[in-house]
C-alpha cells in the first residue's frame, strides 16, 4: 500500500492506494507550516480506511513549495553566481535578464572565470584556479552559505565544474554548491539561471523535508517516502534538498499521471479543472508531452524538464459575466464557499451555473433559481468552448483523440467535445494529483550533443540508452522494469564533426526496501 499526497496552494490532497486501486481520497486545507496539512490529510485516509500506518509501504509527496518560493520572492538565500568560460561568453553576465525585484534578493553576486569546453570537449581555456581560490575568500567574507557553478557545455565535459567545486570546499567546507551539469539541459543560459535558483532554495528544500519527515513520524509511518519531480517521476529526500529545482510544476505531471492511470488511456488529451484554471496537455506514453521551449518561472528562463500544458482562466470559481457570454479569467478562489450564490454569497460563478442547470447539487439550490434560463444556457456554451478550444490549440494532429476530464473544477464540463472522440469522468477524478505521485516511477535522462565522427549513429544511441537505463536505477528503480521511453534526435548542421544532439529518457518502477 502506498499513500500519494498533492501539497496546492489551496488544497492538500491524499489518496490511498493498493496496488492500483483506490482505498480512500481526501482534499484537506493546504497550512502555512505544511506539515500538519498533511498530517491532517493523513489521518483522514487512514481513519476513513482504517488502515493501519503499519501497513504503509511507501509516501510519496509533490509540492508547489518551491516554485512558490521563487514566485513570490520568500526565504530565498543569497547566490555566488560563477560561471566558466572566459573569454568566450562576457556580452551577458549571470542573471542579466532576470527580473530586479529576484536578482536582488539573491544579491548579485556575479563572478566570470577563464575556462569551458566546446561541444566535442576541446577547451576555450584553461581554468584559472587561482580566481576560483580569490573566490572563495570573497565568499567567506560576505558570509554566503550556497554557489551556483556553471561551465560552457559541462553536460558533455563537466571536468572544470567538479574542480572548481573542490577547491571552493576546501576554503569552504560548509558552502552548498549547485553544479549546472547536474540540473540542466544543453542551453547554456537557461542552465545557468536553473543552476542559480537551485542554489537560493539549498536552506528551504532542507527545511521543508525536514517537514515532510515530521509529518510522518508525527503518525507513526515508517515507511520511506518519496517527492515527485517535473518530468512525473520520483526522486529521495537526499536528492530533494540537493535540486529543489526538479520538482518544479510536478503537480499538472502528477495530475495527468493520475488521469492516465484512472482513465486507462496512454494517449490522451488531460484536462484538469482547479478552482481557478483549467490545464490542459497530452499524454503520450501515458507520461505527459515534454514543452520543447524555454520554460519561464517567476520572470526567469529555464529549460527544466516540463510537462508542456497550456491554462486557460476557466475553474470552479470563475466568475460570470456579461449574461454567460464572459467567464473568468478572475476567480473567487478558495473563498467560493463564501462568495459564491449556492453558498449564500453575492458573486455568480461557474459552479452556480451547473447547480442551476440541474447538473449538480451543491450548496442551496434555491438561491440560483433566479438566474435566467438564457444566461443559464449562454454560460454552459462558453465553457464548453473554452474547453474544447483549448484541447484543440493543445492536438499536434487534426484526428480526435480521448479527453480525460480530472480536477475537483470537472463537474463544469457535462457534454461531449468536439475536438474529442470521447470525454472520460473518472472516478477518484478531483485527487488525480496524489494518485498521479502514488503511482510514479523513478526515471533518468541523458541530454548531450554527441560528435558522430569516427562512430557510428547506433553505437552512439546504445551509449546514450544505456547511461539513461543506469541513471535511472542510481535513483531507485528495478533494473529489470527499466525502459526506453523516449528518445529524441536533432542533427545540429552548424557544428562540426556531424554533431547530433540526443535526449534519452529511460523509466521504471521503484524498489521499496
Amino acid at each position: 500500500m502506498r499513500i500519494g499526497i498533492d501539497v496546492g496552494g489551496t488544497n492538500t490532497d491524499a489518496a490511498l492506494m493498493d496496488g492500483l486501486a483506490v482505498v480512500a481520497a481526501c482534499k484537506s486545507p493546504t497550512t502555512a507550516d505544511v506539515s500538519s496539512g498533511v498530517v491532517a490529510a493523513l489521518r483522514q485516509v487512514l481513519t476513513s480506511s482504517a488502515v493501519k500506518a503499519s501497513q504503509i509501504e511507501a509516501v510519496m509527496i509533490g509540492t508547489t513549495h518551491f516554485t512558490n518560493a521563487v514566485v513570490e520572492r520568500r526565504r530565498l538565500l543569497e547566490v555566488a553566481a560563477i560561471r566558466l568560460g572566459l573569454p568566450a561568453t562576457k556580452a551577458l553576465p549571470p542573471m542579466t535578464d532576470w527580473p530586479a525585484d529576484l536578482a536582488g534578493t539573491l544579491g548579485r553576486h556575479r563572478y566570470m572565470v577563464r575556462g569551458g569546453h566546446e561541444f566535442d570537449g576541446r577547451e576555450i581555456a584553461p581554468l584559472d584556479e587561482a580566481e576560483i581560490q580569490r573566490i572563495a575568500g570573497e565568499i567567506k567574507a560576505k558570509g554566503l552559505k550556497t554557489a551556483a557553478i556553471t561551465s560552457v557545455f559541462s553536460p558533455v565535459t563537466p571536468t572544470m565544474e567538479k574542480r572548481a567545486a573542490e577547491i571552493l570546499l576546501n576554503e569552504v567546507p560548509d558552502l552548498a554548491l549547485s553544479l549546472s551539469h547536474e540540473i540542466g539541459r544543453v542551453g547554456f543560459l537557461e542552465r545557468e539561471n536553473a543552476t542559480i535558483m537551485n542554489a537560493c532554495l539549498a536552506n528551504l528544500s532542507r527545511h521543508v523535508v525536514a517537514s515532510f519527515r515530521q509529518a510522518l513520524a508525527d503518525m507513526a509511518i515508517e515507511a520511506p517516502f518519496f517527492i515527485s519531480q517535473n518530468d512525473g517521476t520520483l526522486m529521495t529526500p537526499d536528492h530533494v534538498e540537493r535540486y529543489p529545482v526538479l520538482t518544479f510544476a510536478s503537480g499538472p505531471t502528477n495530475s495527468m499521471r493520475g488521469a492516465a492511470m484512472l482513465a486507462g488511456e496512454k494517449e490522451a488529451m488531460v484536462v484538469d479543472i482547479g478552482g481557478t484554471t483549467s490545464d490542459v496537455g497530452m499524454l503520450m506514453h501515458g507520461f505527459p508531452r515534454e514543452s520543447a521551449v524555454a520554460v519561464d518561472i517567476g520572470g526567469v528562463r529555464t529549460n527544466f524538464r516540463m510537462p508542456d500544458v497550456l491554462a486557460v482562466g476557466l475553474g470552479g470559481g470563475s466568475i460570470v459575466r456579461d449574461e454567460g457570454m464572459r467567464i473568468g479569467p478572475d476567480s473567487v478562489g478558495y473563498e467560493i464557499t463564501k462568495k459564491a450564490l449556492v453558498f449564500g454569497g453575492d458573486t455568480l460563478t461557474t459552479t452556480d451555473i451547473v447547480v442551476a442547470a440541474g447538473l449538480e447539487d451543491i450548496g442551496d439550490r434555491s438561491r440560483v433559481a433566479h438566474v435566467p434560463a438564457k444566461t443559464i444556457a449562454a454560460a454552459l456554451d462558453t465553457m464548453h468552448r473554452m474547453v474544447d478550444e483549448t484541447v484543440d490549440r493543445m492536438k499536434t494532429s487534426a484526428d480526435p483523440l480521448p479527453v480525460v476530464l480530472v480536477g475537483g473544477g470537472s463537474i463544469l464540463v457535462s457534454r461531449d467535445l468536439p475536438s474529442a472522440s470521447k470525454v472520460i469522468r473518472p472516478e477518484n477524478a478531483s485527487v488525480a494529483n496524489a494518485i498521479g505521485a502514488a503511482i510514479a516511477q523513478v526515471g533518468g535522462e541523458v541530454d548531450r550533443i554527441y560528435s558522430l565522427e569516427g562512430t557510428s549513429r547506433e553505437a552512439v544511441l546504445d551509449g546514450a540508452k544505456r547511461e539513461a537505463s543506469e541513471q535511472a536505477v542510481k535513483a531507485g528503480a528495478a533494473a529489470g522494469t527499466v525502459k526506453i521511453m523516449d528518445i529524441e534526435e536533432v542533427p545540429l548542421a552548424y557544428l562540426p564533426g556531424s554533431a547530433t544532439r540526443i535526449r534519452v529518457k529511460a523509466v521504471g518502477d521503484l524498489v521499496i526496501a
